[in-house]
C-alpha cells in the first residue's frame, strides 16, 4: 500500500447543484419512491440469502450434512461467487443502466432460490447456492450508487441507513416466515415462495425506478458528465487509499463475527439451547429485526450528525459499538437457557452493526461519481470475502473440531473463539478514526 504522499487522490466534486448547495436541497418524491423500491429488493436479497441459516436444522436433517458442509454452503461456496462477480457487475453498472442491472440480478437470484427448494442432494443444493451468490452480486453495489445519485451530500448517511435496514427486516421476515412455513409445511416451500416473490419484484422494478443522472447532486448543474472510469483506475484508487482499505478491512473483521454467528445462531439456539422452530419464528425474529435495525439506522444518523464536526466519526462509531458489544456477546454464548440468551443477544445484534452505514457512506462520499458502483463493489468484495466467505466456514469447521471433546456444546465452543476478532475489528476502526482525524474537514482522504 502506498504512503499518504504517494496515494492517488480521491476526487470529490464540489457539492453544488442548481439552486444552492446539495446539502440544502431536500430529496424529492421520486427519490423516496426509488429508495423504497431498492429497499424492498434488498429485503428480498437478504431474506433469500438467510433462509439457509434460518432453516439449517431441517435442511441438515433432510440432506444429512455436517456443520462444516453447512458452513461452506453459507460461507465460501456462496461468497466465492457473491464477492468476485460483484467486480465485473460493478464495472458494467458504472457504464450502463444500473436499474436494469439490478433487475436482472434480482431475477437470477430469485430463480436460484427456487432451485434450492427442489434440490435433492448436497451437490445440487451447493450449485443452487452458488447461483444465488452470482445473482446477489449485482444487487447492492448498483443500489448504493443509485441512492447516492438520488440523495445529496448531508442526507446520504440517513438514506443509506434506511436502505441498509433491508438486512434486518429481511432476516427478521425470513426467520418468522421461514420457520413458520417449515414448521407447518416444509423448508422447501419457504424457498419456492420467496423466490417467486423475487421474480415479480424484478419485473416491477424496471417500471417504477428511473435511472438517475450520475453525479447530478455533486457538481454544478451545467458541468459536463464525468468520463467513464476504467477498472484499473478505480481499483488502484481504492487499494492505494489507507482510509478506504481500513474501512473495508474493519468491516470484514466485523462481518467475520456477524456472519459466523448469524449463519449458526438458529442451529445453536435450537440444538444447544432447546428452542423450537415456533419459538425461533417469534423471539429470534424480534431480536434480529429490532437489534440490527437500531444498529444500522442509528449509526447512519450518528455519522450524518457527527461527521459535520469531524470525519473521525466514520471510524469511532463502529469502534465504540464493538467495544460495548463484547461482554454481551460472551454472555449470550455462555447463557444456560434460551430466554436469557435471546435477551442478551439483542445488544450485540445492535452494536455489531454500527460499522455498515459508516463504511458505505465514507466510500460513496469520497470517490468520484463515475466510480461509485465499482468502489461499492470493491468495498463489498473485501468485507464479504473475509466475513461472509470465511466466517461461517470457520465456525462450521471449528464446531466439527470441538465435537469429539464437546459433543453437546460444540457450537458454543466455536462461537467463543470469535472473540479475538472483536479486538482486530476495533483496532482497525480506531486506526481509521486516527487517519481521518489527520485529514482536512472537507476534500479527499489521502
Amino acid at each position: 500500500m502506498m504512503s499518504n504522499a504517494e496515494a492517488v487522490p480521491v476526487a470529490t466534486a464540489p457539492p453544488l447543484v442548481e439552486g444552492g448547495t446539495a446539502e440544502a436541497r431536500a430529496p424529492d418524491a421520486r427519490a423516496w419512491v426509488a429508495l423504497g423500491c431498492l429497499w424492498f429488493i434488498y429485503v428480498l436479497n437478504f431474506l433469500d440469502r438467510q433462509l439457509l441459516s434460518i432453516l439449517a436444522k431441517p435442511i441438515q436433517d433432510t440432506l444429512h450434512i455436517t456443520d462444516s458442509q453447512l458452513g461452506l454452503l453459507g460461507g465460501l461456496y456462496f461468497a466465492a461467487f457473491y464477492c468476485f462477480i460483484a467486480i465485473p457487475v460493478g464495472w458494467l453498472a458504472d457504464r450502463t443502466n444500473r436499474v436494469a442491472v439490478l433487475a436482472i440480478a434480482c431475477g437470477i437470484w430469485s430463480a436460484a432460490t427456487m432451485a434450492c427448494g427442489v434440490a435433492k442432494t448436497y451437490g445440487g443444493f451447493a450449485v443452487a447456492r452458488m447461483t444465488v451468490g452470482f445473482g446477489e452480486a449485482g444487487g447492492v453495489p448498483p443500489s448504493y450508487a443509485i441512492i447516492t445519485d438520488y440523495f445529496p451530500p448531508g442526507r446520504r448517511g440517513r438514506a443509506l441507513g434506511l436502505y441498509n435496514l433491508g438486512p434486518p427486516v429481511g432476516a427478521a421476515l425470513g426467520i418468522a416466515f421461514g420457520a413458520s412455513v417449515a414448521a407447518a409445511f416444509s423448508w422447501r416451500d419457504a424457498f419456492l415462495v420467496t423466490g417467486g416473490v423475487g421474480l415479480v419484484a424484478a419485473l416491477a422494478l424496471t417500471f417504477i425506478v428511473r435511472e438517475p443522472k450520475r453525479g447530478g447532486l455533486d457538481r454544478a448543474a451545467d458541468a459536463p458528465a464525468p468520463p467513464k472510469a476504467g477498472f484499473g483506475e478505480t481499483l488502484r484508487m481504492f487499494v492505494c487509499h489507507p482510509a478506504l482499505m481500513l474501512a473495508a478491512l474493519g468491516g470484514g473483521a466485523t462481518q467475520f463475527i456477524t456472519y459466523g454467528l448469524g449463519n449458526f445462531a438458529t442451529l445453536f439456539l435450537m440444538r444447544e439451547k432447546g428452542m423450537t422452530l415456533q419459538e425461533v419464528a417469534l423471539w429470534y425474529a424480534l431480536v434480529v429485526g429490532v437489534g440490527m435495525s437500531v444498529g444500522i439506522f442509528g449509526s447512519g444518523w450518528l455519522i450524518d450528525r457527527f461527521t459535520r464536526v469531524s470525519k473521525r466519526a466514520y471510524g469511532l462509531a463502529p469502534a465504540i459499538g464493538l467495544i460495548l458489544a463484547v461482554p454481551f456477546f460472551l454472555a449470550f454464548v455462555w447463557a444456560p437457557s434460551w430466554p436469557l440468551a435471546i435477551g442478551l443477544l439483542i445488544f450485540p445484534m445492535c452494536l455489531n452493526h454500527f460499522y455498515l452505514s459508516p463504511a458505505v457512506a465514507l466510500v460513496q462520499t469520497e470517490v468520484r461519481p463515475n466510480q461509485r458502483v465499482m468502489s461499492g463493489a470493491l468495498l463489498l468484495l473485501v468485507m464479504n470475502f473475509i466475513g461472509l466467505g470465511l466466517g461461517p466456514t470457520y465456525v462450521g469447521a471449528a464446531s466439527d473440531f470441538f465435537r469429539a471433546d464437546h459433543p453437546t456444546n460444540s457450537l458454543q465452543m466455536a462461537l467463543f473463539t470469535l472473540a479475538p476478532f472483536y479486538a482486530l475489528a476495533i483496532g482497525l476502526f480506531l486506526a481509521l478514526a486516527r487517519l481521518l482525524g489527520k485529514a482536512p474537514k472537507t476534500g479527499a482522504v489521502q
